[in-house]
């Protein structure tokens, strides 16, 4: 898997040389740009990887680092969550997979709404397993989905975690 693609060339070269070593290519959407070419990506590669931390500071133009604008890498922002969905958009019309890995996936209930969201899989720290998977066993693919819908449509982190909350309790 490929961190760091930004552009479907470099997906493609990349796919080109593991295929060529009998690999299975993949790579990371961590930049706004290959968030946005992912159906493109994927004509090249058989899944994705959506790196939240990294597609959230680069999204938002603020260094994660920085406690000062931590609330601008949050994996909530509207922004964010836009760009995960038309990932996740992406490889479901190409039939292939799209993960999560990050903090995003180790949040119980940011972990359902990605599921809504049509995420295949979520990588997380292994002390989140637990409660990723708790939470997850308590709710609908339905009610999943519903959460998506809802905070896709929110303008800030907070109405989108209240718009989740609503729904999945």
């Amino acid at each position: 898997m490929a961190p760091m693609v930004a552009t479907v060339a470099e997906a493609a070269a990349f796919a080109e040389q593991v295929r060529y070593r009998n690999l299975v290519p993949g790579v990371m959407i961590e930049v706004p740009s290959a968030a946005l070419l992912a159906d493109r990506v994927l004509a090249h590669v058989d899944f994705l990887s959506i790196g939240t931390n990294d597609l959230a500071q680069y999204t938002m133009a603020a260094d994660r680092m920085s406690p000062a604008l931590a609330s601008l890498t949050d994996a909530w922002q509207p922004a964010v969550l836009a760009l995960v969905a038309r990932t996740t958009e992406a490889g479901s019309a190409a039939g292939k997979p799209v993960g999560v890995c990050g903090e995003a996936a180790a949040d119980p209930l940011l972990a359902c709404v990605l599921v809504g969201m049509g995420v295949s899989s979520l990588s997380c720290a292994a002390s989140a397993v637990a409660a990723v998977g708790a939470r997850l066993a308590t709710v609908t693919a339905a009610q999943c989905q519903d959460a998506a819908h809802a905070v896709l449509g929110t303008d800030d982190p907070a109405a989108a975690r209240a718009a989740a909350s609503r729904i999945l309790g």
